[in-house]
């Protein structure tokens, strides 16, 4: 019952919330494009001509965002592990992104082009068990880390949701030796009560 009980509370909350009912009204795929819009207000990541992949982009709502500021021009590539319906100047990726057949997809999609911005804002499943769920949010975002590191021009920029807690000080640490910039980013459409935070690293220094 009390499963029961927070889950009717979550879904009460979550219909009754500002940014959902503006993404509906508005046709955004997700509350989440707000976050992004607001973020690239701020330090202006997104540019006609960019390529940019997107990290678990289902349902979509960041590749809408980037289309619209990147006004169609450039190359928009999004990678999840779900199927996504597709969008206008966006090339959608169902699979792995740390296997070698999806890998040779997106070089095809990117058409040789070295990405100027990776975007993941990926979550693990949740199980309700804080310290499995924050273990497994991690390791995605050091995998996140790593196609960055591998795939990023020199002077691209790498965006990642984390949750803060356990690990958080240690991934902000590898991010630094990773880029010479780190910044933290908490945007208004992140619900206050969660520990989500965003960060961007910009200028990478220590390719894979």
């Amino acid at each position: 019952m009390k499963r029961q009980a927070k889950t009717h509370a979550w879904h009460h909350q979550h219909v009754n919330d500002f940014y959902v009912k503006q993404a509906n009204e508005h046709g955004w795929r997700s509350r989440a494009a707000f976050k992004l819009m607001e973020i690239d207000d701020k330090d202006k990541l997104l540019k006609p001509g960019m390529t940019v992949v997107d990290l678990g982009c289902a349902p979509g709502g960041w590749c809408q965002v980037m289309a619209e500021r990147m006004k169609g021009q450039g190359r928009i590539v999004g990678i999840d592990l779900l199927e996504c319906v597709g969008l206008n100047h966006v090339t959608f990726i169902q699979g792995d992104f740390t296997e070698a057949e999806t890998l040779t997809e997106l070089e095809r999609a990117v058409g040789g082009h070295k990405p100027d911005l990776v975007f993941s804002d990926m979550a693990p499943n949740i199980s309700g068990v804080d310290s499995a769920d924050q273990a497994k949010s991690y390791y995605l975002t050091e995998l996140a880390l790593d196609f960055a590191q591998r795939h990023l021009k020199s002077e691209g920029a790498f965006l990642v949701k984390v949750f803060q807690g356990v690990g958080f000080e240690d991934y902000v640490r590898m991010l630094r030796q990773a880029f010479a910039k780190v910044a933290v980013r908490k945007p208004n459409a992140s619900r206050d009560r969660s520990r989500e935070v965003y960060l961007l690293g910009k200028g990478l220094i220590a390719p894979l």
